[in-house]
């Protein structure tokens, strides 16, 4: 099954929309709390930073008997640094998505934490693209 979410960046109000309805999805199949749990958390972050961070973005949830793979790609400013980016703490979010209460820099950390594939790819002044996977 392939489900495709648009994200809009800038509109935190619709945060967490994909999460939230790839979280209805893994319920209705019955797969283990624990692993959706990851999948939410891992998708959550990466939603957000699209939101923060970039123009808009598209995600793609791929959910087979094996894993649920996840891909999103955005168009944005890119990531200069990926190693640095990777480094709690770290954050280039701007004052205001901060006052929100975002841009702790603990996104990436905790994708990668929550997921069994992680890979990250930046172009400058372009975007940026993430795979990630959870086997079940």
């Amino acid at each position: 099954m392939q489900f495709d979410f648009e994200v809009e960046g800038g509109n935190f109000s619709k945060a967490g929309t994909a999460s939230s309805e790839v979280k209805k999805i893994l319920n209705q199949l019955n797969v283990d709390y624990k692993i959706i749990k990851r999948v939410v958390v891992a998708l959550y972050e990466a939603e957000v930073n699209i939101v923060a961070h970039a123009y808009r973005g598209w995600i793609t949830a791929e959910i087979d008997t094996t894993s649920i793979r996840l891909t999103l790609e955005d168009e944005g400013p890119g990531i200069p640094d990926i190693e640095k980016a990777m480094e709690p703490g770290f954050s280039t979010a701007s004052a205001k998505v901060r006052e929100m209460g975002f841009g702790a820099g603990m996104g990436l950390p905790n994708i990668k934490k929550n997921t069994d594939e992680f890979k990250l790819e930046s172009a400058v002044g372009k975007g940026t693209r993430l795979e990630m996977a959870v086997f079940l």
